[in-house]
């Protein structure tokens, strides 16, 4: 009974290691994106594909926490007003791209 208890403990943390955005949602994220037009940015600094931002071996960001300071950093630049949970929306459509653990 103690294997199976101990067990299931390290699946279950394992299970919240690999989802950085466990309360947020992709497709919610995608739309906040779109709404806010962050590529249009990203677009400008880059002069290509703003997508590439998330992909550059010089990213600024690699870990869940930098992202959503990102976010936050971001958000001000387009006037967005975002809520904790908008931020772990966009975390979780943005994870699609930096696939951070």
């Amino acid at each position: 009974m103690k294997l199976l208890t101990t067990l299931l403990l390290l699946c279950a943390a394992n299970a919240a290691q690999a989802n950085p955005f466990p309360t947020g949602n992709a497709q919610t994220g995608k739309a906040l994106f779109d709404k806010y037009n962050c590529n249009s940015c990203h677009a400008a600094m880059l002069g290509s594909d703003g997508n590439s931002m998330f992909t550059r071996e010089n990213r600024k960001v690699n870990s869940p926490d930098k992202l959503i300071e990102q976010i936050k950093q971001c958000s001000g630049n387009v006037g967005a007003n975002l809520t904790k949970q908008d931020e772990q929306h966009l975390g979780a459509y943005l994870n699609q791209y930096y696939k951070l653990k």
